[in-house]
């Protein structure tokens, strides 16, 4: 259920941001969290898929755990390069630190499920589960967030122009 919603997500996305691609790509901040919401919701798609086959409660762990940490390093890279490089793009484009804590928060709840899933406590499936919808829904209110902005950019458009 929750991976076949990431899927439709990733194509509804393609979607918007087609049919706004010049408001998005004009923006830097719009254009990378459009960007890192596709791959978001990517690592959600392979994290259904993994759950999905058959394999070794250990082995499941370890996977869900290298894909979090790699889930992990989009949001800290990205704050980074807005924090420090590009601040002024950053309040532009909506980019705020409550989602990146959010995000961050959420792939080490995935981290510590793969973790006690590899020293074979089941629990540990209820931290992925958690950690599955919570940037579930981070990324769609994220994604929201971005169209409102090119709404808005859109709108000061018509105004001025």
């Amino acid at each position: 259920m929750l991976g076949t919603s990431s899927a439709a997500l990733i194509g509804l996305l393609f979607v918007a941001t087609s049919l706004h691609l010049g408001e998005v790509m004009s923006n830097p901040a719009f254009r990378i969290r459009a960007y890192n919401a596709t791959l978001y919701l990517l690592t959600l798609l392979v994290e259904a898929a993994l759950i999905l086959v058959p394999q070794p409660v250990p082995f499941l762990g370890a996977e869900l755990m290298v894909l979090n940490l790699v889930g992990l390093s989009l949001p800290i890279s990205t704050t980074y390069t807005f924090v420090f490089k590009h601040r002024i793009v950053s309040r532009r484009g909506g980019m705020k630190m409550s989602r990146v804590v959010t995000l961050s928060v959420a792939y080490l709840l995935g981290i510590a499920g793969g973790t006690a899933l590899i020293q074979g406590s089941h629990w540990g499936m209820y931290l992925v589960s958690v950690s599955y919808i919570t940037l579930l829904a981070a990324v769609v209110l994220g994604t929201w967030s971005i169209m409102l902005g090119v709404e808005r950019m859109e709108q000061r458009e018509k105004v001025g122009g």
